[in-house]
């Protein structure tokens, strides 16, 4: 774990970025992310299969504005290394994969919060060069939000993950409940999460239901054509 730890604090930090500050190129969305996690641990097949579900879950957010939202960027980084450490797919590893995944959702939505508030009173402190058009005060005020946001995600990844690692292996350890069991629960369980997430969309978005359902039908078309 000490060896992964580094290079997924890295990576949880470039994420954790992704989500609002720069690029927003959506790799910071959960299957991307833990598919690109998993492949930093020599298992892209276990990421893909966590970020499948994570990215069922996180359809129900809608992360714009001011509000409070969960951060899926550092949050899958966390989720998918927990579960693509355990060969084999034990029974317990994906359902404490994604609980891990959702603690850190909690919190990395708390610590934007806390940086939004840096944010505005380093603005604050610059305000009178802000007014004045000053070049300088604007890139320095961006560059500092940015790099603090990489800091954010990388010291978040890097402390779930060292404190979650070690409970899921414990846990493991303990867990009683058959794999199939525990795998279905968390299908059922995204499944309707999703489920409820296109139901809003469909009554707010005109035409979505169509496209939901033209995308559904090509993609099985693919999967059962190959």
């Amino acid at each position: 774990m000490t060896g992964d730890l580094i290079p997924l604090a890295i990576l949880g930090g470039v994420l954790g970025l992704d989500v609002v500050s720069f690029p927003q190129a959506m790799i910071s969305r959960p299957l991307v992310a833990a598919t690109i996690t998993g492949t930093l641990l020599g298992h892209p097949a276990s990421g893909l299969l966590l970020g499948a579900a994570l990215e069922l879950i996180a359809l129900e957010t809608l992360p714009f504005g001011a509000s409070r939202y969960p951060e899926w960027g550092s949050a899958s980084v966390v989720g998918a290394a927990v579960f693509a450490t355990h060969s084999g797919h034990p029974a317990g590893a994906m359902t404490l994969g994604i609980l891990s995944a959702l603690a850190t959702t909690w919190i990395g939505g708390w610590t934007m919060v806390q940086l939004r508030r840096w944010n505005a009173l380093l603005a604050r402190r610059r305000r009178e060069a802000l007014e004045a058009g000053s070049r300088g005060a604007v890139i320095s005020l961006q560059l500092t939000g940015m790099t603090a946001d990489l800091v954010r995600g990388a010291l978040l990844t890097a402390i779930a993950y060292g404190t979650l690692a070690p409970l899921t292996r414990a846990s493991i350890g303990l867990w009683t409940v058959d794999s199939r069991v525990s795998r279905a629960v968390i299908v059922a369980v995204t499944s309707s999460i999703a489920a409820g997430a296109a139901w809003k969309l469909f009554h707010s978005t005109a035409g979505a239901r169509w496209f939901f359902i033209s995308g559904l039908a090509v993609g099985l078309l693919m999967l059962f054509t190959r």
